[in-house]
């Protein structure tokens, strides 16, 4: 454990920051250190600095010390404090999807998105400040493509499902994956002895099952020992998990489809989607009682309702 109290330590010199967005234990960031060198992988939000930097110091390292600050995707709880990280670090780039480059050098679509699903209020309280970055600072990858950390690889694959601008960063010295929101959603509050619970996440606008699933097996056969979500921190059990994820994923699409004429189509998925992960997290094991699964869930139903919405209407055109 660091001594800074959000910041959890794990072996390979990577650090868990808990960025403080919505509640404990909701939305991670990591620092990397190698050989007194530093990766953020991604940032939270712009109310997440404080945390960031504090988290840097504790590793023992200079803001110059950073060489990237890499974010898995667009979606503001992932990079929406990448232009206010990279003004306090003189050395570092911005490593991004080729497909969110633009949206991290000019974030105004972005941020338009956000206020749509979001509305203008929300943007505002949850995610601050959202300055874009200068271009020449910015690194957009390729599919296979690595980067050194001091000599460490990391290697970049494209996953879309989750969202087309999404790849993950595969860390061989780890055998783990930093997956964004590819690898689902696991939250430590549904842990228990038969280990962690996973769910995936479907928040608009690009949700595509069959993608995504391809994504989680691609992963898979790189045969990870651990995965690094930003929702939220480390999960071993990979085979297990992925299997789970996959599951739901299908239970997720056909729900969809069985209520796309509904009078009522939103509300219908909400609930829907509420009693799959409900039941879902009580066959896992999980003890906690149904309304306090569906109160954590809260955010995540109704995004992933929303998100449905938008695939059958994209599906049905």
């Amino acid at each position: 454990m660091s001594a800074v109290p959000f910041v959890t330590t794990e072996p390979h010199g990577i650090h868990v920051v808990d960025t403080g967005f919505h509640r404990p234990n909701f939305d991670a960031a990591y620092l990397m250190v190698e050989r007194g060198r530093g990766a953020f992988i991604d940032t939270g939000t712009s109310h997440s600095l404080p945390r960031l930097l504090a988290a840097l110091e504790a590793a023992g390292l200079a803001r110059a010390e950073v060489d990237y600050v890499i974010v898995t995707h667009a979606h503001l709880d992932h990079a929406g404090g990448a232009g206010v990280l990279m003004r306090e670090l003189p050395n570092a780039k911005l490593v991004v999807h080729p497909r969110g480059a633009r949206h991290m050098i000019d974030p105004a679509a972005l941020l338009a998105g956000a206020r749509a699903v979001y509305g203008d209020e929300e943007v505002a309280r949850s995610y601050g400040e959202v300055p874009g970055v200068a271009a020449e600072r910015v690194i957009a990858t390729s599919d296979g493509m690595t980067l050194e950390l001091a000599g460490r690889p990391l290697q970049f694959i494209d996953t879309p499902g989750h969202a087309r601008h999404h790849h993950c960063i595969w860390d061989a010295r780890s055998r783990a994956f930093f997956t964004g929101d590819t690898f689902g959603l696991s939250y430590r509050e549904f842990d228990n002895a038969n280990g962690p619970w996973i769910l995936p996440t479907t928040t608009p606008v690009q949700f595509e099952p069959d993608a995504l699933k391809a994504s989680v097996q691609r992963m898979l056969s790189f045969g990870p020992e651990r995965m690094y979500l930003t929702h939220y921190g480390g999960v071993g059990d990979v085979a297990r998990l992925g299997a789970t994820l996959v599951e739901q994923i299908d239970a997720m699409a056909a729900l969809g489809r069985s209520v796309r004429d509904a009078a009522d189509r939103h509300a219908a998925l909400r609930r829907g989607v509420a009693e799959l992960h409900a039941s879902s997290a009580i066959a896992h094991g999980c003890g906690l009682r149904r309304d306090e699964i569906e109160r954590l869930l809260a955010i995540d139903i109704e995004l992933n309702a929303q998100g449905l919405g938008i695939w059958l209407d994209r599906e049905a055109a």
